[in-house]
């Protein structure tokens, strides 16, 4: 491998990672707040609106993010609605996370005894506060596994976007390979920028995810 090569495409890079940072921490924190939303709206089985979001995530879930895109980007403008590339990317990627971010609080939220939920209940507490004091605290412990799963997973997905022209770190290794036939360089520079992405990520969520456990259950 020519590291000059490397080094002249660095910049280029550079760029296309901090453009797939922002598109992943836009889609993710979207895509918390819509899991969050869908879960406790299922959990609670708010009349029509549960059967509305169970719909969205099984169709979310059961579609390629790739179709998704495509359905973003080329089938809007048809009935009027252009998005830019980036714009279908986080639509996308928070359409897509939502299902996943809902299932994983779910699972949370199911786990929470039914003797605390009771006892709350006797104690007067309305739906909301015992979603604010009881249910979201303790099941958002219990979906961690699931949470760091899901954020990982949606930053891998970003490298989809190279299919909507976005030049994110994926679509910017293989304009480069197909412009100066230097695959093995700009492959390793690929794999080494999500390196840098994901393993501090990991890191830092299993961390956090032993810090809630404990905060959440004293263990």
């Amino acid at each position: 491998m020519a590291w000059s090569i490397m080094q002249q495409a660095l910049p280029i890079f550079a760029r296309a990672f901090g453009l797939t940072l922002r598109l992943s921490l836009i889609g993710i924190v979207g895509s918390m707040i819509v899991g969050v939303i869908v879960s406790l709206v299922q959990y609670f089985k708010v009349p029509v609106l549960s059967q509305i979001m169970t719909a969205y995530v099984e169709l979310a879930r059961n579609t390629p993010l790739l179709i998704q895109l495509f359905f973003l980007y080329y089938a809007f403008p048809v009935f009027g609605l252009k998005m830019s590339a980036e714009v279908c990317g986080i639509v996308g990627l928070i359409f897509l996370g939502g299902a996943y971010m809902a299932e994983g609080f779910t699972g949370g939220f199911n786990g929470v005894s039914l003797s605390q939920i009771n006892s709350g209940k006797a104690l007067g507490m309305s739906p909301f506060q015992l979603a604010r004091y009881v249910v979201f605290p303790q099941g958002f412990a219990l979906s961690m596994p699931a949470l760091t799963a899901n954020v990982v997973f949606l930053i891998k997905e970003t490298s989809i976007f190279s299919v909507i022209a976005i030049p994110e770190l994926t679509n910017t290794a293989l304009d480069l390979i197909g412009m100066y036939y230097r695959s093995n360089e700009y492959l390793f520079m690929l794999v080494v920028a999500y390196a840098i992405i994901l393993i501090p990520i990991i890191l830092f969520l299993a961390w956090l995810e032993r810090r809630v456990r404990y905060g959440a259950f004293g263990n």
